[in-house]
């Protein structure tokens, strides 16, 4: 395992940042698709309504996997059908749309959760003081919204993390596809996947304890 360490530590370390990266990005964009969907779900219009909930339910229903071979290998085909050559997806690119819409459905879910929980009366009162849906939507009851979305934002994030390396499939350099180009070296499975293992183990439990802190400040803050 030592050999292992000396030899591919900062192998294992850049793929370990290329995951985080990858989850990072994907977390980002994921809550502004997670908003605008969010935002449609709770909205008095029918037809938002249905859009807003067929997203989620048809994002949730493909396997990550699916999603993230139909972006890499299925888009470009698509586009190079309509006359365009040259497009072409980076596993960088295809990974984080494929992960971001994955996580956005669900983070449309969490967003739409928050919202439902800031007590109706607080948008009647800011309509009654003359302020547009929207103005009170941004100034009002999202930001008591936020407060109660942080803790479940943070355990999407560590979802998305452990989720990235599904997209070892497609030739992204995360950390699970290091660990098979090292193991697949080495002949050393065990030592490679406990040390892979490991790495995963000690951001993910470092990000629950950051999520658990978090969420008993803001129970305390209520």
């Amino acid at each position: 395992m030592g050999a292992i360490i000396q030899s591919y530590g900062s192998m294992l370390l850049t793929a370990l940042g290329k995951t985080l990266l990858l989850a990072l990005l994907s977390l980002i964009f994921a809550m502004i698709i997670g908003m605008i969907f969010a935002l449609m779900n709770v909205a008095k219009n029918r037809s938002c309504n249905f859009f807003g909930t067929f997203y989620v339910d048809a994002v949730r229903g493909v396997p990550l996997i699916v999603l993230a071979y139909f972006i890499y290998f299925g888009v470009p085909t698509a586009v190079k059908m309509m006359g365009i050559q040259d497009f072409r997806l980076t596993a960088l690119q295809a990974g984080t749309i494929a992960l971001a819409m994955n996580c956005g459905a669900y983070m449309a879910e969490i967003i739409r959760a928050g919202i439902g929980s800031v007590e109706k009366g607080q948008m009647e009162a800011s309509r009654s003081l003359g302020l547009t849906y929207g103005k009170s939507m941004r100034l009002v009851v999202l930001p008591q919204a936020i407060r109660t979305m942080i803790p479940s934002i943070i355990n999407q994030f560590i979802i998305t993390l452990k989720d990235t390396s599904i997209l070892s499939v497609i030739g992204f350099p995360e950390l699970t596809n290091m660990g098979k180009t090292i193991s697949g070296n080495t002949f050393k499975s065990f030592e490679t996947w406990a040390i892979v293992g490991v790495m995963y183990m000690v951001v993910i439990i470092t990000l629950s304890k950051v999520a658990k802190k978090i969420e008993r400040r803001v129970n305390r803050g209520k």
